[in-house]
C-alpha cells in the first residue's frame, strides 16, 4: 500500500503524540539532511537504508532503433540500499501476508 504524504504526516503525528505541523517539519526536515547527506557521500536512516551516489563506467550500448553500437559516458547516480534489518522485516511480513491470503482463498473452496 502506498501512502501519500499527507497520510505518512497523519500517521506519525498519531503514533507520535504530536501534531500533524510538527510531524510535517520533521519529515521535511529528514528529507532536507538525506539531499544534503547523500551529496556529501552517503546518508544512513537506521533501520531502514542507505543514499549515497555511485560512479558508473564508460560502457558499451546498443541503439534499438538503428542496432549501432554506441558508448555511453560514464555517469553518477544515486542509489538507496535496504539494511538487511529492514529487507528482513519486509520478506517477514510479506510471508505473512501471504500465508493469510492462502487460508482465505482455502477457505472459500
Amino acid at each position: 500500500m502506498a501512502m501519500s504524504k499527507a497520510q505518512i504526516i497523519a500517521a506519525v503525528a498519531e503514533s507520535a503524540g504530536i501534531t500533524k505541523a510538527q510531524s510535517k517539519i520533521a519529515l521535511e526536515k529528514l528529507v532536507e539532511l538525506a539531499y544534503a547527506g547523500a551529496a556529501e557521500g552517503g546518508f544512513t536512516v537506521p533501520g531502514l537504508g542507505k543514499i549515497a551516489l555511485a560512479e558508473r563506467a564508460e560502457r558499451q550500448g546498443r541503439n534499438l532503433a538503428t542496432g549501432e553500437t554506441i558508448t555511453i559516458p560514464a555517469h553518477t547516480v544515486v542509489k538507496f540500499r535496504f539494511a538487511k534489518v529492514a529487507k528482513d522485516e519486509i520478506f517477514s511480513l510479506a510471508a505473512a501476508a501471504s500465508r493469510k491470503s492462502k487460508k482465505k482463498s482455502s477457505k472459500s473452496k
